[in-house]
């Protein structure tokens, strides 16, 4: 097979209709805060084409097929393969979906050649620096950062959603003392399906809101109550006179005993690896999400799907990976032996938090952490943890030494975050939760987005089979 690009100049492959922002009559049905929403994510695709076609040539047959070129607004088009299988009999072969954009969405632009991520359009740098985490969740969730009265009612809305049914509680306690409390969420998430079952119509609009105010809301509750379940104190409920980020810290670790004092350093280094974390365009774990949601699963079972995904060592599981990488290394002095192992391809070690998948150069969220990293160490005077010491120095030299400047290998944030969260006092086994309520709203975001599109369909991969051909049924006697 051979491609060719061929430039149009006058003509037009396909033809997409067009909605104009300012000709848009909104559904009455919607609540005035949430039409600009419905505006970006359900009536204007932001598709077109790109003035070129692909010629596919099937050298065996002698056939060629055009298939159209889509742009979006920033990064790579896209070929349209919708008719691919209908045209030509074959199925595209893409492992992993690397090469591959299974979905349209205006919600998080990636460029990993430059170390680029934005929200909306917004910068991750800017977002992190000037914003707070629920500013970021209407964000991604509306389309546009929110005025003062839009702002005051959001956080009103996602505060008074934080309490759990009393019933909850005890599906909680019905858990082993020791379970992971990844496992604790997913069961815990996905049962709140049995609880918020009654107005649930995924084409309505309002209800979506609700449920997204719901889930963004009882998550740091969630994982909280799954924290104490596991060091056998008591529940600490929520409080509505707190943020976000306090309310979570709050619950986390405060006693029925005495007051838990908030410090500034700590709540501000939680909030912002929230916002780094909220929404990272179509990983593994959103991609989970869609394919669930895509066949009108209940949305919190598919959020609980999308928690299953991101509780592996490869995706949310990452920053895990670094403290157990640095509790393997040991001591400082044994640096230079692991980095010696690093560099060798025959020796299994490898480093955890350097390098990305997606950044092929400098992770944009790691310079943000690497910040907090060193603010919540200098807070808590854990510069001499001998765990922590480690990780500054095994800093330092991957910064300096050439064999990973050459190739690449930053501090990612999974590494910074890992730091921060083992100062904190959290354990190792509670990272990709605090992932999980950072995810929380992107994966809400994405869901929405899809159920809005009315080009949505049912996700339906096809396989390249290598089994074995049609045989015949042996009677179990004769074989």
């Amino acid at each position: 097979m051979q491609a060719i690009w061929n430039k149009i100049d006058k003509k037009v492959t396909y033809t997409y209709s067009v909605f104009c922002v300012e000709n848009y009559v909104y559904p009455l049905c919607l609540p005035a805060e949430f039409r600009p929403r419905r505006m970006l994510m359900m009536q204007q695709s932001k598709k077109k084409d790109a003035g070129y076609t692909l010629t596919l040539s099937d050298n065996k047959t002698g056939k060629s097929f055009e298939l159209p070129v889509l742009a979006g607004t920033l990064g790579p088009s896209v070929i349209d393969v919708r008719r691919l299988y209908a045209e030509t009999g074959m199925f595209t072969y893409d492992p992993g979906f690397t090469s591959t954009g299974s979905a349209e969405s205006a919600i998080t632009y990636i460029d990993g050649e430059n170390g680029i991520l934005l929200h909306r359009g917004y910068s991750i740098e800017e977002l992190a620096e000037h914003s707070n985490f629920l500013e970021v969740c209407y964000l991604l969730l509306y389309g546009d950062l929110p005025n003062v009265d839009q702002s005051k009612k959001f956080t009103h809305d996602v505060t008074y959603h934080s309490m759990l049914n009393e019933q909850v509680t005890y599906f909680l306690r019905g858990f082993r003392r020791d379970a992971h409390p990844m496992a604790i969420m997913i069961g815990v998430v996905g049962a709140l399906s049995a609880f918020y079952h009654v107005n649930i119509d995924i084409t309505d609009p309002k209800q979506r809101v609700v449920t997204e105010h719901r889930l963004l809301a009882k998550m740091p509750t969630i994982a909280a109550m799954a924290y104490k379940y596991s060091i056998g104190q008591p529940f600490i409920y929520p409080r509505n006179d707190l943020t976000y980020a306090e309310n979570f810290l709050h619950m986390m670790f405060a006693v029925p005993a005495e007051e838990y004092a908030l410090s500034p350093v700590l709540v501000r280094a939680i909030d912002r690896l929230f916002i780094l974390h909220a929404d990272h365009e179509q990983n593994a774990s959103t991609s989970t999400v869609r394919l669930a949601g895509s066949s009108g699963a209940n949305p919190f079972a598919c959020i609980a799907a999308g928690i299953a995904s991101l509780w592996g060592p490869a995706h949310g599981g990452a920053n895990e990976a670094v403290v157990r990488m640095l509790q393997e290394i040991g001591s400082v002095e044994n640096i230079p032996e692991f980095i010696k192992r690093a560099k060798d391809k025959n020796d299994p070690f490898r480093l955890m938090g350097f390098g990305h998948r997606v950044y092929k150069n400098y992770d944009p969220r790691a310079a943000v952490m690497r910040q907090s990293a060193h603010e919540v160490l200098e807070e808590l005077g854990s510069l001499d943890e001998p765990l922590l010491k480690l990780a500054i120095e095994l800093e330092k030299i991957a910064l300096e030494d050439s064999y990973f400047i050459k190739r690449k290998l930053f501090p990612n944030v999974d590494f910074y975050s890992g730091i921060i969260l083992r100062a904190m006092g959290i354990p190792t086994d509670l990272f990709t939760v605090l992932f999980t309520v950072a995810r929380t709203v992107g994966w809400l975001a994405q869901w929405d987005e899809m159920i809005a599109d009315p080009s949505q369909k049912i996700g339906r991969p096809r396989q390249l089979y290598t089994g074995p051909s049609e045989r015949s049924f042996v009677p179990i006697e004769n074989r």
